[in-house]
């Protein structure tokens, strides 16, 4: 029996197996207004169809001034409810659990979207970019806000917000976005936050994580996206990751999704097939936390190889699943598994002709 394909359960929610999409930015939105269109249900709905157990909606954002580029998604206003439950439920009608993950970039916010003929920050950005320290990304890119502690209380509330909107929009799991350099990582990492406050330095993880339990209901999954090592000397570490996380779980947090990197340009990142899976095994094993592996992971096998080892309790897929949104259905037909297809396909492609 495959272990990918075994279903995961976690409080009240089971996925059919231990495929799940990652959460990838499709700049997608046609103003600046957060608003979902008609690719995104088109677009998440049809990795649902292509098998997957689980699907999570892009960094979403929980403020304004808090999104990658302008054209991303938001849960910021009650606003964004009826279309981010059309993405949700067309998840859920082919068999996916629907996930979405809520996000602020931080000292990175306001740049152009990848395909745009120009490149990098967005001029006359009309929002302060918030970070927990004056200091910028890198030495070209704009100098973001000191937060106060009004800004830090006004942005505990905005995710709180956020949980509540994700659930009258109906999604079964929930992940913070505390990797990749954006303000959630801002807050753990060393670089960009030499001085936390009174020293510590998981205190607004802690408060975050309490408050989106107020409006996140206790039986549904509450995840979060961290990056367990900045990979730099004098950065944020693995060793660290395991000292949030054991802080966090008792405060509801239910999985960690594993990924590394992105608070500063020179990082020393070894990339090739399956570089993160080690931190998602590590980190499963000193606290005891479910775990999900991302990261350069792109064959059934190796996959499969994943779960069966122990090294994480499912598998996210990026970039293989853009390029081949069927790929849960070749997968499990490649470990000899029951195939997921839709009803709707089901009943016919057995047959010939």
């Amino acid at each position: 029996m495959s272990s990918l394909f075994a279903p995961f359960s976690q409080k009240s929610v089971t996925l059919r197996n231990r495929v799940a999409m990652s959460p990838m930015c499709m700049y997608s939105c046609e103003g600046m207004d957060g608003v979902a269109t008609a690719w995104h249900p088109a677009h998440y709905g049809s990795r649902a169809a292509g098998g997957c157990g689980l699907v999570m909606l892009e960094a979403t954002a929980v403020t304004p001034g808090g999104v990658i580029s302008p054209q991303d998604l938001g849960i910021w206003s009650d606003d964004h409810i009826p279309g981010l439950r059309a993405i949700a439920e067309s998840i859920q009608y082919v068999g996916a659990a629907a996930a979405i993950q809520i996000a602020h970039a931080g000292r990175k916010s306001g740049t152009y979207r990848p395909w745009s003929p120009v490149r990098g920050y967005v001029p006359d950005w009309p929002h302060p970019r918030l970070a927990p320290a004056a200091i910028p990304f890198r030495e070209d890119t704009p100098v973001p806000q000191a937060m106060t502690a009004t800004d830090r209380s006004a942005m505990i509330t905005a995710w709180q917000q956020a949980a509540r909107r994700a659930q009258e929009a109906g999604f079964d799991v929930l992940e913070l976005h505390s990797a990749h350099g954006y303000l959630l990582h801002q807050f753990l990492s060393p670089l960009s936050h030499p001085e936390p406050e009174g020293g510590d330095r998981f205190l607004f993880h802690r408060e975050l994580v309490r408050a989106v339990r107020e409006e996140w209901p206790a039986e549904k999954p509450l995840w979060m996206r961290l990056s367990v090592t900045d990979w730099v000397e004098g950065g944020w570490t693995p060793d660290d990751s395991a000292r949030l996380v054991q802080e966090l779980a008792p405060l509801g947090l239910d999985l960690v999704d594993c990924s590394s990197g992105g608070t500063v340009m020179n990082a020393n990142i070894p990339v090739g097939p399956g570089y993160q899976v080690h931190l998602a095994r590590d980190l499963r094993a000193a606290t005891g936390i479910a775990t999900g592996a991302v990261g350069s992971i792109t064959e059934p096998a190796q996959a499969e190889a994943i779960v069966a080892d122990g090294n994480a309790d499912i598998v996210f897929l990026g970039r293989q699943l853009l390029r081949e949104p069927y790929w849960a259905l070749r997968a499990a037909k490649e470990l000899g598994a029951e195939v997921p297809w839709p009803d709707q396909y089901a009943w016919s492609v057995g047959n010939p002709g």
